[in-house]
């Protein structure tokens, strides 16, 4: 199961590295966004869960740094009456998607095959 780390700026401009058991982290936070306080505590906290269930799925037991890093961020986010995190990065990043080639591609262009 592939692991991750997101990079956050909290609304004092503190930088902090979190970790995630799974990539889920990508479905629900994008990096160089920027989330108000509560959305981004309700974002990271739900794909955290997410992450330790689809731990404990596959080896029977949920993921204990999920949970901690959860809770480091709920601790965290208490201390500030409110503003904005910041997703500074997300490693590793999700790949990119695979273009298709140019149709054509290697072969004679349309103006070319009609003669």
């Amino acid at each position: 199961m592939p692991e991750m780390t997101f990079e956050i700026r909290w609304p004092d401009g503190a930088v902090a590295s979190c970790y995630s058991p799974s990539l889920v982290m990508h479905d629900y936070l994008v990096e160089g966004a920027d989330y108000p306080l509560a959305e981004f505590v309700d974002r990271s906290t739900t794909a955290l869960r997410v992450a330790s269930e689809r731990v404990a799925a596959r080896y029977g037991f949920a993921c204990t740094s999920a949970m901690q890093q959860e809770s480091e961020i709920v601790a965290v986010a208490g201390r500030y009456p409110g503003g904005t995190v910041r997703v500074l990065e997300m490693f590793p990043p999700l790949p990119a998607p695979e273009t298709a080639p140019a149709s054509g591609s290697g072969s004679a262009s349309a103006s070319e095959a009609v003669s």
